[in-house]
């Protein structure tokens, strides 16, 4: 066989075999924003694992998901892909990493009812209030850990079937769950919106490969082992 032919080989193998990976078991990302600081960098590369869900995972509390945009969620400093065809071919196929999607903490899943805040400006899960010492940015102005909604009193859920309620870890900047509620008088918005249907979520945070310095997972699963199961409650998605 010619150098060419089996150059040409080799190459489509890879790609398919890039294509096998990035549908059934991994797939690269950056990070697009300082939402998720402190545990996510601007511009760090993850990988992102999807075989959980090929046997029947439901995301849990404390997990770091990648989804889609259900809908007016990314603004313009998380929309920027490749500037050229060859990157974003590869980025396609899984060789490279990828934008255009949310990375944030599932807080809450079908049943829960999420509140802010308890006297110590902790969020409640089901009234149990989460130690998030371990990875939300210190805001030593902020009031609670409750962002974006101008106020330290506010409740979410029940988290309908199907669907989780998510924040960032940097609560005072991040476009996430809280953003989308219906807040009393607030007339612009659409009740359910606020929750992330499932099926839009890509996988869960597996490693940080860059920078290598920080290489691993994130902390933060373990701070909601005390929460009660209330998946009983959960209404359906509307």
């Amino acid at each position: 066989m010619p150098l060419w032919a089996e150059t040409l080989v080799l190459l489509g193998s890879a790609v398919v075999l890039a294509l096998v990976i990035k549908t059934l078991l991994l797939q690269a990302f950056y990070i697009p924003s300082v939402s998720m600081e402190p545990g996510l960098q601007e511009d760090d590369r993850i990988l992102v694992e999807k075989w959980s869900g090929w046997f029947g995972g439901e995301p849990e509390r404390g997990d770091v998901v990648v989804f889609e945009d259900p809908g007016g969620w990314l603004i313009a400093g998380e929309v920027s892909e490749p500037g050229n065809p060859v990157s974003s071919l590869l980025g396609r196929v899984g060789v490279l990493p990828t934008g255009g999607h949310l990375v944030k903490r599932v807080i809450g899943v079908p049943g829960d009812v999420i509140e802010c805040c308890d006297s110590e400006g902790r969020i409640t899960v089901n009234g149990v209030a989460i130690d998030e010492d371990a990875y939300v940015l210190e805001d030593k102005a902020a009031q609670c850990r409750g962002p974006m909604t101008g106020s330290c009193d506010w409740s979410a859920g029940p988290v309908p079937e199907g669907t989780v309620f998510v924040m960032g870890d940097n609560r005072v900047n991040s476009a996430d769950s809280t953003v989308h509620m219906c807040l009393e008088g607030e007339t612009e918005c659409v009740p359910g919106d606020e929750f992330v249907p499932t099926e839009l979520i890509t996988g869960r945070l597996w490693l940080r490969v860059w920078p290598f310095s920080a290489f691993g997972g994130l902390e933060g699963t373990d701070a909601f082992d005390d929460v009660p199961d209330r998946s009983d409650d959960a209404p359906e998605a509307s």
